[in-house]
């Protein structure tokens, strides 16, 4: 009885994700019809391909879509999964359908250039932020990225720039230098959107501390922030040493109150200081402290 309601929980977590994707690919396809197209303004990756394609050779933009990605969904299958070529398959469709069902919708932003870039960025930035957020892709480039990063001694963010200054370079030719200078803008604001999406507003830093009155400072962090540490013995590399390394994991809005705290106690405290992509299970739930 026990793994039947496991199992149909799996699904139904399966079925929401999917649901999930397919929202994101419609979001993002709503701001390339409404705001980015209309405008001269494109998008980067494969999405941007299709795009300057269909400007040239007069093809429906959703059937592009569909085609050149498909190359890509296989990498995805070879070199990070099943579920995750699956899920990718859901959103690169839905985006393509989106684009098809939304073509004739009228532009809801016209003439200026700033309000064009930063809206159609953030809508589309939330479209894809939502698919990757729920383990799809909408774009198959970064697919790409991740295989050449593999096989060459560069970075995966460092394939993703390369590839798209080739993009925008085509984009040029169709919309002239000026379309790809703020498609490359509008790129630029959907990635960063992309990351806050995929994170969450708040986000989380580890705080890593070596300070002489280390009880103080976590007796005070968990008062007045209601947040619980750890230690860890490390011994300094000149004057040998030995120190307690408080380590705490905070999200970002209490960044500022924990640097108050560290600055009262101990304005000569050894601070380090590190983004957190994902923080699960543990004691990292915040304890009421009012």
């Amino acid at each position: 009885m026990g793994s039947i309601n496991k199992q149909k929980r799996k699904t139904l977590k399966m079925i929401l994700r999917g649901l999930a994707i397919i929202i994101g690919g419609f979001i993002a396809a709503y701001g390339l019809e409404t705001v980015l197209i209309p405008n001269n303004v494109s998008d980067g990756g494969v999405t941007g391909l299709s795009i300057v394609s269909s400007e040239l050779f007069g093809l429906p933009l959703g059937v592009l879509i569909g085609i050149i990605n498909i190359p890509f969904i296989w990498l995805g299958y070879q070199q990070i999964g099943k579920s995750f070529a699956m899920y990718s398959m859901i959103g690169i469709a839905s985006l393509a359908v989106g684009t098809s069902l939304m073509h004739d919708m009228p532009a809801i932003i016209e003439g200026d250039t700033l309000l064009i870039t930063v809206v159609g960025g953030i809508i589309l930035g939330i479209g894809m932020g939502v698919a990757l957020r729920n383990g799809g892709a909408l774009d198959g480039i970064d697919m790409l990225a991740v295989l050449l990063a593999r096989k060459l001694p560069f970075g995966t963010s460092d394939f993703i720039l390369f590839l798209n200054l080739f993009v925008f370079i085509f984009v040029s030719i169709v919309f002239g230098l000026q379309g790809a200078i703020l498609s490359a803008i509008a790129y630029y604001i959907a990635s960063k959107v992309i990351h806050i999406v995929e994170e969450g507003l708040s986000g989380s830093k580890t705080f890593k501390i070596i300070t002489t009155q280390p009880e103080l400072m976590v007796e005070t962090i968990r008062e007045r922030l209601g947040r619980s540490a750890t230690y860890n013995e490390v011994f300094g590399g000149y004057s040998k040493e030995k120190f307690k390394e408080i380590t705490c994991v905070i999200n970002r809005l209490e960044d500022s109150k924990i640097k108050e705290i560290i600055n009262e106690i101990d304005e000569e405290a050894f601070v380090t200081v590190y983004d957190v992509a994902e923080v699960k299970g543990g004691n990292f739930r915040k304890r009421n402290i009012h």
